[in-house]
C-alpha cells in the first residue's frame, strides 16, 4: 500500500510546446532511465553541508547533508526528477540540491526571461511534514566562487514551501542583510494556495518573469498562470537594483532542505521532529527557461556555421557523441596568452563570404576541486589555405571554481589580443587551441555535442 502512495503521477512527457512569441533558451525534461542522476552537461549536484568556504548548513541552518545517492536524487523512469530527504536510523537527515551548469539566464535588453518548472511538492501535511523545504529559485551568477555577497546579486525565490502548508511562497531578496530594501532576511514576498488541487497532493506550474521591456524593469510570480506578486524597480535605488541585473545572469537551483531559518516568518516553522516522515519526494517533471522580444538572448550570437570540436582533433558541422580530453597542467607557470600543450581542434577546406560578425564560442570546461586554474582558448583563421594565420584570436583566460562540475567559458571574457583581419574563405582553414593557461592542476574539456565555435561567415 505504502509503495502504491508513493508512486510517481505521470509527468507530462515533454517541456511544453514554446508559447507564441517566445523563444526557448534551455530545457530538461528529465527523461532518463530510472535511478539515473540528472544530466551532467545540464546540471551540477551539490554536496555537504555548505560551498567550500561558504557558510555553514548552507546559510540557513538546514540540518540535512546533501548528496548525490540515487536515493536522494535520481531520475523516475517516468520523465520525473525526484528530490527524497532520508533519515536514517541515528536520526541523521540527507536530501539533495542542484543547480544548473549555465550562470547566464538573464532578460535580454528590452526583453523578458521566464523561468518555469512543473513541480509537484513533497506529498506529505501535519505533524508529519515539520521541516519539509522545497525549493525552486535562481542565484546571481556572482555567487559563484565567493559565497558572501548575498543578497547584493540577487535570489529569486520562484517556489517555496514550508511545513506541508498548502502554500506557495515568491520572495526577492537583494541588498544588504539585515533591512535594506528587500527586508532582509525575509525578503520581499508573496503566498498564495494553489490553485485546485493542494500543492502537496498534485503538479503546478510555477513561472517567474523579468521584465525588461517597459523603462522601469519588473519581476512577476506566477502558478498555474495566476499572477500573484510583483516587484518593481522604483521599490528600491538604482544602485541595489544594478547589483542584482547587470551582471551575468542566474542559474536555477531545485532543492529540498529539512529544516533551517525559512525567512519569511512561517507561524510554526520547525526543524523535523520524531512525527516527521522520511522519504516523500518532490517530483520535477521539466525545468524550461524563454526569452521573448529584446535585442538578444542568454546565448552567444548565432554569426554564421557552428563547428563542433571533435574526438580526433578535428572541427564539424555534426555535434558526434558527448566525451572529454584532457589539458595538461600549467604545472604553476604563467601561460596567459601563449598557447601550453595545448589541444588543437581544425577544420580544413572551409569556404565562406565574412558577414562582418565575430567569432563565438562555448567551451565545457572543469578543473574539479583545483583552486586557480584557468583554461584559455585560441581562433586562428587562414582564409586561403597556404599556412599563414590571417586573423589570430587570443581570449581572457576562464577561472574555474573549485567545485566539480562543467562550466561554460565563452568568447563574453573578452579579447585578450587579435591580429590580422577577416575576409572571405576560400578553401580555408580554422583551428581553437584550448591550454591551461594558469594554475597546478589538470583540467577537462567537453567534446562532441559539447563545446563549439561560431564563426563569422556566410
Amino acid at each position: 500500500m505504502l509503495a502504491a502512495l508513493l508512486m510517481a503521477p505521470p509527468a507530462s512527457g515533454t517541456v511544453p510546446p514554446t508559447p507564441a512569441g517566445w523563444t526557448l533558451q534551455w530545457s530538461d525534461d528529465f527523461n532518463g532511465s530510472a535511478g539515473s542522476l540528472p544530466s551532467n552537461a545540464n546540471w551540477r549536484i551539490d554536496t555537504g553541508r555548505s560551498y567550500p568556504g561558504g557558510p555553514d548548513a548552507w546559510g540557513t541552518g538546514e540540518i540535512q547533508t546533501y548528496t548525490d545517492s540515487p536515493s536522494n536524487l535520481g531520475l523516475d523512469g517516468s520523465g520525473n526528477l525526484r528530490i527524497t530527504p532520508l533519515r536514517d536510523s541515528a536520526g541523521n537527515w540527507t536530501s539533495a540540491r542542484i543547480e544548473t551548469q549555465r550562470a547566464d539566464f538573464k532578460a535580454p535588453a528590452d526583453g523578458v526571461l521566464r523561468i518555469e518548472s512543473r513541480i509537484q511538492m513533497p506529498n506529505v501535511t501535519g505533524d508529519a511534514a515539520l521541516g519539509y523545504w522545497p525549493a525552486f529559485w535562481a542565484l546571481g551568477s556572482p555567487y559563484r566562487g565567493n559565497y558572501w555577497n548575498w543578497p547584493a546579486i540577487g535570489e529569486f525565490d520562484i517556489m517555496e514551501n514550508v511545513n506541508g502548508i498548502n502554500s506557495v511562497w515568491a520572495v526577492l531578496h537583494c541588498g544588504v542583510n539585515p533591512g535594506g530594501p528587500c527586508n532582509e532576511t525575509n525578503g520581499l514576498g508573496a503566498s498564495r494556495a494553489c490553485p485546485g488541487a493542494s500543492c502537496q497532493s498534485a503538479f503546478h506550474t510555477y513561472r517567474f518573469e523579468w521584465d525588461r521591456s517597459t523603462s522601469t524593469e519588473q519581476l512577476r510570480w506566477y502558478v498555474d498562470d495566476q499572477l500573484f506578486h510583483t516587484v518593481n524597480e522604483s521599490q528600491m535605488s538604482a544602485a541595489h537594483w544594478a547589483s542584482m541585473t547587470e551582471h551575468a545572469g542566474y542559474f536555477i537551483l531545485l532543492n529540498v532542505a529539512m529544516g533551517g531559518g525559512f525567512p519569511n516568518g512561517v507561524a510554526g516553522f520547525t526543524t523535523p521532529t520524531a512525527s516527521t516522515v522520511p522519504g516523500r519526494s518532490m517530483l520535477v517533471d521539466y525545468v524550461a527557461v524563454w526569452t521573448r522580444g529584446g535585442g538578444g538572448t542568454t546565448e552567444p550570437p548565432v554569426d554564421g556555421p557552428t563547428l563542433y570540436l571533435r574526438d580526433g582533433g578535428t572541427l564539424s558541422t555534426a555535434t558526434g557523441s558527448a566525451a572529454t580530453t584532457s589539458l595538461t597542467s600549467a604545472g604553476g607557470t604563467n601561460h596567459d596568452g601563449t598557447p601550453y600543450q595545448q589541444r588543437t581542434f581544425t577544420a580544413t577546406g572551409v569556404n565562406g563570404q565574412y558577414n562582418g560578425g565575430s567569432t563565438a564560442f562555448d567551451a565545457f570546461v572543469d578543473a574539479g576541486t583545483t583552486v586557480a586554474n584557468g583554461q584559455q582558448v585560441r581562433v586562428s583563421y587562414d582564409r586561403t589555405g597556404d599556412g599563414s594565420w590571417d586573423r589570430v584570436e587570443t581570449y581572457a583566460y576562464f577561472a574555474t571554481d573549485p567545485v566539480p562540475g562543467y562550466e561554460h567559458y565563452t568568447q563574453a571574457r573578452g579579447l585578450k589580443s587579435a591580429t590580422g583581419s577577416h575576409g572571405d574563405l576560400v578553401n580555408g582553414r580554422v583551428r581553437v587551441e584550448v591550454w591551461n593557461a594558469i594554475g597546478a592542476g589538470a583540467s577537462t574539456v567537453g567534446i562532441g555535442n559539447q563545446s563549439f565555435v561560431r564563426i563569422p561567415f556566410g
